[in-house]
């Protein structure tokens, strides 16, 4: 067993203590959510882990703006489930859809403040996901879902 105390002759013991000290106590603030908090936490991690979401939202702030640019960038989803997904963020007020009138119409997508703040409260997870790489399957194929715009 690893104890937290400070050991002689192994320097950083005490540190490594101190935040494992600290991530437990953060553990248990986190175990007093009400039910309806964890219910909303479920329901929120839910939608941003719902598969394409996060590669669209993110397809969206690396400059897609029309069907054909996220299709590009977001390798592997079909027309129609883009089309679907693009549906249910603008619902969900994570996307905004933009028409002009010309000739033919022109469709763009933008993701909305709602979106981008989804996206940038998810970047913690993304660097976490780099840092433990070797320790779950899928990690290093989940980078690559999106692809990287030319130029």
């Amino acid at each position: 067993m690893v104890s937290d105390e400070k050991q002689p002759g192994i320097p950083g013991r005490a540190a490594v203590g101190d935040e494992l000290a600290a991530h437990r106590a953060r553990l248990d603030e986190l175990g007093h959510i009400d039910d309806e908090a964890c219910r909303r936490f479920q329901s929120t991690i839910e939608f941003a882990g719902r598969k394409w979401n996060g590669a669209i939202l993110l397809a969206g702030v690396r400059g897609a703006r029309r069907f054909s640019e996220y299709r590009a960038m977001v390798t592997g989803i079909s027309d129609r489930l883009l089309a679907a997904r693009l549906r249910e963020l603008e619902a969900e007020g994570m996307i905004e859809r933009h028409v002009k009138a010309t000739t033919p119409v022109t469709i763009a997508y933008t993701p909305s403040a709602t979106g981008l703040r989804l996206i940038e409260l998810l970047q913690p997870l993304v660097e976490w996901g780099l840092e433990n790489e070797a320790h779950g399957p899928g990690n290093a194929a989940a980078g690559r879902s999106i692809e990287r715009p030319a130029g």
